[in-house]
């Protein structure tokens, strides 16, 4: 009884654990509705602004490469200010930039407010993940699977919001629905969230750094965006050769780099920083791929093509609960090359739809089984990175996976674009068949995703002071 007993403590977690995943799921969540509340309202707000759609489309652009430029500030800003007092500033100021965007009267003053936005969001988009890695320690891979549920909401709620706002007002309503969440989240960090330690590192800001890796992050995205124009190809160069000179320089410079490159060396967290990559490449580009499949490729309609998609939603939401439980019986390894393998055979679904005929059900069986197969990869990814380094290093560890993370998106749809943009050119009417090189090409990222999260250690070994 006594060793039972002792056995269910030491499984019990902390109650201020909850409190902080709590708080910061509130600001995951607002950031993540806010994305596609934007992202389905693009014509309306033209519209409104007298703007044309590649101008509206700058709303989104430019929020993106904003938290870019910003993104790998966090970590040091995190280890110079403080873990809440720095949420506290972000989350108030993103509520703040939310007001101005409501309060714009033209397109320029919108994008301005996007831009601003976005630069707020790059510091506090990865803040969640890090806190919640601060606090609970071996626990991890159950409180992230709990507190993946308001967040994975967030997109789904996005456009039901967004559909009742301009069903009964205007376009500003879109981001002033974002003031009382903001309000409310801003309040319950301030009462909630653990207070900083008192002994910060005070590392100097590395200007040199920041001026190769934040530059070469924004022409990377942008080039990787825009890579069928010459201006985007050359862009993406650009980027490629500003962090390719930053990992130079941050190898000689060391810790006191903004970034220390030297974590890559440990082959855990290289390992899991690349299943970071393919996890976020294969969501996006199946993200990008189905609903053109469905809609271009079969004829669907917009709204049965949604319906359909929402079964990945539900998927992830039935695999995000068990994370905990599950990597406690099949560790690290297993779980998230599992999960990969059951990705890529829903992929196999999409291919066989598309040369056999078409049929909704096995449609949604696929996706289904694919959010299944997504929520196992990357929270078991993520632990291993986190036990593979000292728990001092948090900050600048969880900067670099979410580099790693948001430049995976991007990397997938544009090859998956090229490849789309040249098997439908000239093409009129549903064809199916058509998207066969799609499928096969998105079926190869989640094989190198597999390949990837099959060298994840086989258990998680904490690492010193982690």
């Amino acid at each position: 009884m006594r060793e039972r007993a002792c056995a269910s403590a030491s499984t019990r977690i902390d109650p201020t654990v909850w409190k902080v995943a709590a708080v910061v799921s509130i600001g995951s969540f607002m950031s993540q509705m806010d994305s596609t509340l934007v992202n389905v309202s693009l014509s309306a707000i033209g519209h409104t602004l007298d703007a044309s759609i590649a101008t509206a489309q700058w709303i989104i652009s430019g929020y993106l490469l904003a938290m870019a430029l910003m993104l790998p500030l966090n970590g040091w800003l995190v280890d110079r200010i403080g873990a809440k007092r720095l949420y506290l500033f972000c989350f108030s100021t993103f509520t703040i930039a939310s007001m101005l965007c409501g309060a714009a009267q033209t397109i320029g003053e919108l994008i301005g407010a996007r831009i601003f936005q976005g630069l707020v969001a790059g510091v506090l988009g990865p803040m969640a993940q890090m806190m919640i890695g601060r606090v609970a320690g071996k626990n991890l891979e159950r409180v992230m699977g709990y507190t993946a549920l308001p967040i994975l909401l967030g997109p789904i709620l996005g456009p039901v919001l967004a559909g009742l706002v301009l069903a009964h007002a205007s376009w500003p309503w879109l981001f002033f629905v974002n003031v009382p969440v903001g309000a409310f989240g801003v309040a319950m960090a301030v009462l909630l969230l653990p207070r900083d330690a008192a002994g910060s590192q005070k590392r100097p800001f590395d200007f040199t750094g920041f001026a190769l890796i934040s530059p070469g992050l924004v022409a990377l995205v942008y080039g990787l965006q825009d890579a069928s124009r010459a201006v985007g190809l050359a862009c993406l160069l650009a980027g490629v050769a500003f962090l390719a000179g930053f990992a130079l320089y941050a190898a000689r410079k060391g810790h006191t780099a903004l970034i220390d490159v030297r974590m890559f060396a440990t082959r855990t967290f290289s390992v899991a920083a690349l299943a970071q990559f393919f996890a976020n490449a294969i969501m996006y580009g199946r993200q990008l791929a189905v609903p053109l499949f469905l809609i271009a490729g079969c004829g669907l309609s917009a709204t049965h093509a949604g319906g359909l998609l929402t079964a990945t939603g539900v998927g992830m939401m039935c695999s995000f609960p068990l994370l905990g439980w599950l990597t406690e019986r099949l560790g690290c390894r297993a779980l998230a090359a599992g999960g990969a393998l059951l990705a890529f055979l829903s992929t196999l679904v999409f291919l066989w739809l598309s040369v056999d005929s078409f049929s909704a059900g096995w449609a949604a069986v696929g996706l289904f089984f694919a959010g299944v197969g997504q929520g196992t990869i990357s929270v078991p990814s993520i632990s291993a990175a986190y036990s593979s380094i000292g728990r001092e290093r948090l900050a600048v560890a969880n900067t670099a996976l979410n580099i790693a993370q948001r430049v995976g998106g991007p990397f997938a749809t544009t090859l998956l674009s090229m490849v789309i943009a040249s098997t439908l050119h000239g093409v009129s009417g549903a064809q199916p068949g058509r998207f066969l090189p799609t499928f096969v090409l998105l079926a190869g990222l989640h094989l190198l995703c597999f390949a990837a999260a099959m060298f994840l250690p086989v258990r998680v070994q904490r690492a010193k002071n982690a």
